[in-house]
């Protein structure tokens, strides 16, 4: 589903969460709340409501994406899984106001959709539909509330971060702070959740998971601007080879492993037939055939087609290289200049580079 351009996916966890809002509504909510309903509707009911969280958190990551366009941040997708949604932003904010504004839309649209909700209910004089929009209203109330709490990368944990980069005009050092508060208080919901499970509180699981999925989450952001600080300024030209090891297509397969896999030890070889460019042979497309194959098939039946996305300028940042590097699921990229092949560029050059710089 696509909505103003925006592909939104659904994380096969959210299965999860909508059967046991479905099951719990049915089996207690709506028989206690409008006990003179047929079991059919308290089921039908427990399936809408449970939808309609769907599309609650779907706006609540909608809004987050309608402002980050407005601030000219491409968004390439949102994914709603099993603790709610994320927006997946090409970029970050620029000042530290579109930080804030980015993130307060989510939780206002939340609050908004709750007033809402709370207006039908007092509206609404059946009590199985009264129970139900008052029963999504106290969702999408404690959505916004939740999403408030200041663990980075949390909604309220950007906040946090856009006052801190305001105060002081560091984005880096905002991030790091921000990460680091952000995995103190997933830390707290984790030894919380423990405490409770001993108490006999069987909810103390979920804390504890949310906790665990906080705290993974901030250290991703902390290793993320780690990287950031550590790559800034620096250039393909920086950690590109040059004197890169080419192939040739008549290569077999057995060949390619002991002549070039195992001598030099890369992941893959730029494969080129008389000065001209035909694509990459990596340790994957070599695996993919049967070892019986390798005397007879040779590289340029396997090898992967060269395409202009996989190539990159020297002067662009190392940053872009690994953005295009994970969007198109490539290990190196071709760094071209004036139409000519002037080196490679790969994940574990980068790696090493940034190992080197932080020593």
């Amino acid at each position: 589903m696509t909505i103003m351009g925006i592909p939104i996916r659904i994380h096969f966890s959210w299965l999860i969460i909508f059967g046991l809002i479905t099951w719990s509504l049915s089996e207690f909510y709506f028989p206690q709340a409008a006990p003179d309903l047929p079991t059919a509707s308290y089921w039908l009911k427990g399936v809408l409501a449970a939808l309609l969280l769907l599309i609650s958190v779907a706006l609540h990551e909608l809004a987050h994406s309608f402002v980050s366009l407005h601030y000219r941040i491409p968004i390439t997708g949102i994914t709603l899984f099993i603790f709610g949604g994320v927006s997946e932003m090409k970029g970050e904010p620029q000042t530290p106001r579109a930080e804030l504004t980015i993130a307060m839309a989510g939780p206002l649209s939340s609050f908004l959709l709750s007033a809402i909700f709370f207006l039908l209910s007092a509206a609404t004089e059946g009590q199985g539909m009264k129970a139900l929009y008052a029963y999504v209203a106290r969702l999408n109330l404690i959505l916004g509330i939740f999403n408030l709490i200041p663990g980075f990368p949390m909604d309220g944990g950007r906040v946090l971060r856009s006052i801190i980069w305001r105060k002081k005009n560091d984005f880096l050092y905002a991030t790091r702070k921000a990460s680091g508060f952000g995995q103190k208080v997933a830390l707290f919901f984790i030894f919380s959740g423990l405490l409770s499970v001993f108490a006999g509180f069987p909810g103390g699981i979920w804390m504890m998971l949310i906790g665990w999925f906080l705290f993974t989450a901030a250290q991703a952001s902390y290793q993320q601007v780690s990287l950031q600080e550590a790559l800034a300024g620096v250039r393909v030209r920086d950690v590109m080879v040059r004197d890169i090891v080419t192939i040739s297509p008549s290569t077999t397969l057995a060949e390619a492993v002991d002549l070039f896999f195992l001598r030099y030890g890369y992941g893959g070889f730029p494969v080129f037939d008389d000065g001209r460019l035909l694509g990459m042979l990596t340790l994957k497309e070599v695996k993919d055939v049967p070892r019986e194959d390798w005397q007879t098939l040779t590289v340029a039946d396997v090898l992967v087609p060269h395409s202009k996305r996989w190539e990159i300028s020297p002067e662009s940042t190392v940053m872009q290289a690994l953005e295009i590097m994970i969007a198109e699921d490539r290990g190196r990229l071709v760094v071209t200049e004036n139409d000519r092949v002037a080196g490679l560029i790969t994940r574990n050059g980068i790696a090493q580079y940034v190992q080197l710089m932080r020593r």
